[in-house]
């Protein structure tokens, strides 16, 4: 897969689920004034595509984009479905990962509700470093460059929002920005004691 292709779009028919094998995959949807909200960054390991499973004429409900160049497995929808319904053991890992994948939802959902915008930034941050930080001394690189628009996308913010609250957070010594457009977290508790942070596992608290 190469980088700002499509491995598919929402509302096109849906025949195949995807495994990423390397590289990164963006997963967003589209609102109805247009507006574009990411819900994932996907890595190795991660599915992509199973929301059309068990279900007539499905077409895809959100759309996924490289932004990484990589690899990935291809599995064709019928002959999934089938090997589920003979495969006891194979259908429960899925459904231990479909619970895993919901549960991960939810808490997104719940920091955007019950936080607003600020919070939701918070928990993006937060996340983005237990899926690509790297720890240093005096703190956690996000190994990914975002633009303040990308930010945005994951909280349902305008740009210059999250333009004047990662000001704030910089006037504060929280974080700081590498030359390669990086985040660098100084303080992550804060961010975790101002989003009243439940200390949710690294498997439910990632940004994938």
């Amino acid at each position: 897969m190469r980088k700002e292709t499509y491995l598919f779009r929402e509302g096109m028919n849906a025949n195949e689920v995807f495994i990423i094998k390397s590289g990164l995959v963006q997963v967003s949807k589209l609102t109805a004034e247009g507006k574009k909200l990411t819900l994932r960054i996907c890595k190795t390991g991660d599915i992509i595509g199973e929301l059309t499973l068990f279900s007539q004429n499905p077409t895809y409900l959100l759309s996924a984009k490289v932004i990484e160049s990589g690899e990935i497995l291809v599995i064709e929808k019928d002959r999934l479905e089938k090997h589920l319904k003979k495969n006891g053991d194979l259908a429960i890992e899925f459904m231990k990962w479909g619970s895993d994948h919901m549960r991960k939802f939810q808490t997104k959902i719940r920091d955007l509700l019950l936080n607003g915008k600020k919070g939701a930034l918070y928990s993006t941050l937060i996340r983005l470093s237990n899926s690509f930080g790297i720890k240093h001394h005096g703190g956690i690189l996000i190994d990914l460059p975002l633009t303040n628009q990308e930010l945005a996308q994951f909280c349902a913010a305008t740009r210059e929002s999250v333009n004047r609250m990662l000001s704030e957070l910089r006037k504060l010594n929280i974080i700081s920005m590498t030359k390669e457009g990086k985040i660098f977290i100084k303080n992550i508790n804060y961010l975790k004691t101002e989003n009243g942070c439940e200390n949710c596992p690294v498997e439910i608290c990632n940004i994938n």
